[in-house]
């Protein structure tokens, strides 16, 4: 354990003098009253970031008043639409297969295909991931499947994602999901 630095004792010091301690024992219950044994010294220093020297950040996102709705693997589905996914019977919209991309080209053709779903109106987007293959390296196989619920989430079209569901076997199974888009 490492000991605080100057900046950060004082600010521990401004910390412990706000608190008044839980205990029920008056006799051990620190007073408001008595000023506190800890000096307060100027100020800390602020403290710049390293420097990135690999990578690109990416843009800070907007602050918003209302909670962003995320797409969920449970919920925000009547029974009526989880019936007709559980049996595959719902009408496929729009297809989308990321087989042979690399994880950068598949994030772009995944965020391409959304927008046009989107902005066509498309209920259903059936999208080929291939099979999860878990294990520790050197199997790199799955790399997509393993990404696409992180990409979902984070992607500009996050709140347009009603659910997202796992395929029927007459449409991929384990290695397909289906994204359902709000109206």
């Amino acid at each position: 354990m490492r000991s605080l630095n100057p900046e950060e004792a004082a600010l521990w010091a401004r910390v412990t003098a706000s608190i008044t301690p839980l205990s029920r024992d008056r006799s051990t219950a620190h007073s408001p009253d008595k000023p506190s044994a800890a000096p307060i010294s100027a100020p800390p220093q602020p403290v710049t970031a390293p420097r990135l020297v690999k990578g690109r950040v990416p843009p800070p996102r907007p602050v918003t008043a209302a909670p962003v709705r995320r797409s969920t693997i449970h919920g925000n589905l009547d029974s009526h639409w989880e019936r007709r996914l559980k049996t595959g019977n719902v009408p496929v919209d729009r297809t989308i297969d990321l087989h042979g991309h690399s994880l950068e080209r598949a994030y772009e053709a995944l965020d391409a295909a959304l927008e046009r779903s989107v902005a066509l109106g498309d209920r259903v987007m059936l999208l080929i991931t291939g099979h999860h293959r878990p294990g520790e390296p050197p199997i790199q196989r799955g790399k997509i499947r393993a990404a696409v619920h992180d990409w979902l989430a984070v992607s500009r079209h996050a709140e347009r994602i009603a659910a997202v569901r796992s395929a029927h076997r007459r449409h991929g199974g384990g290695g397909s999901l289906y994204l359902i888009l709000r109206r």
